[in-house]
């Protein structure tokens, strides 16, 4: 069974099937949270790009910004809740 966040429909998938469930990056097995490490890094998009050449810059760039909008969005339903 596939498992998709409201915002994780079109770049990231969770698949139990695919590196453990881990969410990667549609149609890869690369993990979203690798390509959020490799930002922290100081790695550019254009720079992860070179690292996974097959894989889009708008492909990188989508995945990075559901993962923003995943985490803004249950950061951001938590602290209204607890209000």
């Amino acid at each position: 069974m596939v498992w998709y966040n409201e915002f994780m429909k079109k770049y990231i998938v969770s698949d139990p099937n695919i590196m453990g469930g881990a969410p990667v990056i549609k149609g890869t097995r690369i993990p979203i949270e690798v390509i959020l490490y490799r930002l922290k890094d100081g790695n550019s998009v254009k720079a992860i790009h070179k690292m996974y050449p097959w894989v889009a810059i708008n492909i990188l760039s989508g995945a990075i910004e559901e993962a923003i909008q995943t985490i803004n969005t249950n950061l951001h339903a938590k602290k209204v809740s607890q209000v």
